[in-house]
């Protein structure tokens, strides 16, 4: 896959390791930002970032989304659990979070998914990032900031989890059959009272999506 904008892929962050033991990949890196810098990411994303309490299909009944999120794109519409949301502009920081991401996976990404889970409380359930729009093998660049929080994975046929501590400033890029083959969520807990921010940067492919006629 050619890199975007003429970068060759970096080796600065050295990863902690692959996650999964087969059927895909999941790479974890994590000082990927210093410390510093993810507490000013932080910041800016949570201040400037357009959140919504979304409304989701669930079980054939509609719920609010257990978190806030916004979805940052190049004008392309984004259709999960039948529901679609439009581009919002992208912000600085998000702009230079997508670089950062593209430098190291060698992906162009057109839009990102944010999420601000304001404490423990805040969870998403099973799912895979399995949408047509995806495309088959997605390259998935998830970036967390805030606090730790606990992130598994399921195989579905197995039945086998894999769990890892999503921490402030870390880098989980999924890449190959890791969407059809595994689920993934972040659970619940009492444990943790302060918010975590996650930036999920994909590629959609917009022939399966409505066009964003709202300006950018």
């Amino acid at each position: 896959m050619p890199s975007p904008r003429g970068v060759t892929p970096l080796s600065l962050f050295p990863p902690v390791g692959e996650v999964l033991p087969f059927d895909g990949s999941a790479i974890i890196y994590n000082d990927f930002l210093s410390l510093e810098e993810a507490d000013q990411s932080l910041a800016d994303i949570i201040d400037t970032t357009p959140w919504q309490e979304q409304t989701l299909s669930l079980y054939g009944r509609r719920v609010l989304e257990p978190r806030l999120s916004a979805w940052v794109s190049d004008g392309v519409s984004y259709t999960y659990s039948r529901s679609t949301r439009i581009g919002a502009p992208w912000t600085p920081i998000l702009s230079a979070m997508r670089e950062r991401c593209e430098s190291v996976t060698g992906t162009s990404f057109n839009g990102v998914l944010a999420n601000l889970y304001r404490d423990g409380n805040d969870h998403m359930g099973w799912h895979a990032d399995d949408e047509p729009a995806n495309g088959p093998e997605p390259v998935i660049a998830s970036l967390s900031f805030g606090a730790t929080r606990r992130f598994d994975f399921k195989h579905n046929a197995s039945g086998e989890t894999v769990s890892l501590e999503l921490v402030h400033g870390s880098l989980l890029v999924m890449s190959g059959l890791s969407q059809q083959k595994w689920k993934h969520r972040i659970a619940k807990t009492t444990k943790v009272r302060s918010p975590r921010v996650n930036l999920t940067f994909r590629t959609v492919d917009p022939r399966f999506e409505p066009v964003n006629t709202s300006p950018q």
